[in-house]
């Protein structure tokens, strides 16, 4: 009997324990997305009716959804050119024995270890000097040197021996590189890519350090939704901030999909 309390009462515990973790991490979000659709001027409480208002106002805003296209922009492109990066240098350093290997694939992973803040000022302080103009281009390279090495690593994780051994045999069966590559490697890797690639665009389209410091007119959302906030609290800004929420679920949602597929027992 005392066994099966002391079973009981840690189980209490642990629902407890995780429903305060759990509503300390989602309880902004929830009020965030819950305020957005409050009819009234106000984002405070009480909550006064419930309305799509904002959410209006928020697609009828150019400048909100320029920024909202831009980050969509930003993101596939950038997203696209860091998994293909990270997918090179992962089959090159997983297949080929290459000199300094170890000290290159260190490499390659360094932009993990160092904020955001720091690879922002770095960027700019080199585009300066070059006289590379603030803009998307210089923002969407930007994601690209943060979000490559973490496809290169999830990349990497996944070229096993057996997809060697297949690679192998289709050399022998006459197949040049470049189609080893693209019609055995790619089909074989296309769930570590597709999770990359979602992963990729999760992280650019929440960015905003570094878009902060490299677009100057065109700007991302999460940037625009900053310079709304300066002027103090807005309903709109909290559909800017559902919005962003949402597409980001979204994103984790899909490639959460593709990781569950890919552990799936055939």
């Amino acid at each position: 009997m005392r066994g099966a309390t002391r079973n009981r009462a840690g189980t209490v515990a642990a629902i407890l324990y995780a429903a305060v973790i759990y509503g300390f991490i989602f309880l902004p979000v929830i009020v965030l997305v819950l305020f957005s659709f409050q009819d009234g001027r106000f984002p405070i409480p009480p909550f006064k009716g419930f309305s799509l208002r904002w959410y209006g106002e928020l697609f009828a805003d150019r400048y909100l959804t320029a920024a909202l296209v831009n980050s969509v922009v930003v993101a596939v492109i950038s997203s696209t050119v860091a998994v293909t990066l990270g997918f090179l240098a992962a089959f090159s350093l997983a297949r080929f024995r290459l000199p300094g290997a170890g000290f290159q694939k260190a490499l390659i992973m360094a932009p993990l270890t160092v904020s955001y803040l720091i690879i922002g000022m770095g960027l700019l302080i080199t585009f300066n000097q070059i006289g590379f103009p603030k803009s998307l281009l210089a923002a969407g390279i930007g994601h690209v040197a943060i979000n490559m090495p973490l496809c290169f690593a999830i990349l990497y994780s996944q070229m096993g021996d057996h997809q060697a051994n297949v690679e192998r045999a289709a050399r022998d069966l006459g197949a040049r590189e470049w189609q080893v590559l693209t019609l055995v490697t790619v089909p074989m890797m296309w769930p570590a890519l597709f999770a990359s690639f979602f992963l990729s665009m999760t992280f650019s389209w929440d960015e905003f350090i570094i878009s902060f410091l490299l677009t100057r007119f065109d700007v991302t959302l999460p940037v625009e939704i900053w310079n709304m906030l300066r002027s103090g609290l807005n309903p709109k800004t909290n559909a800017a901030g559902s919005l962003v929420f949402g597409i980001s679920v979204g994103l984790v949602l899909l490639l959460e999909l593709f990781v569950l597929r890919r552990r799936r027992p055939s």
